[in-house]
């Protein structure tokens, strides 16, 4: 079982619910939260992909946790959860800034 392409299938899954959502079912600040983390997280989905075929595994994982973390915050404000939830996105940033410094050190050593 290739437990990344499941993380990352399970990724764009959400992505799409979450854009679905924000279009269709939410409105204001709720609605751009919701087309924000939808599109980070499904951008890191088919990145999270591409490094499984690649081999690289952990800048792979870095995009899963990066995105679900980033996106993840977002999604619960859209929801109405605390606000300061929104303090903890930037750590999701850094790990998908991380996963794509990771990768490109990989190809090129």
């Amino acid at each position: 079982m290739n437990w990344l392409v499941i993380a990352a299938a399970l990724s764009g899954a959400l992505a799409v619910g979450a854009g679905a959502f924000g279009a269709h079912g939410a409105s204001g600040q709720a609605q751009a939260w919701l087309k924000t983390g939808g599109e980070y997280q499904l951008i890191h989905a088919v990145a999270a992909l591409v490094a499984a075929q690649l081999g690289a595994r952990g800048p792979g994982w870095l995009f899963v946790a990066g995105a679900f973390i980033f996106a993840g915050t977002l999604y619960l404000m859209a929801l109405g959860l605390p606000r300061w939830l929104g303090a903890v996105t930037p750590i999701g940033g850094v790990l998908l800034i991380a996963g794509w410094l990771w990768l490109a050190w990989g190809a090129a050593w």
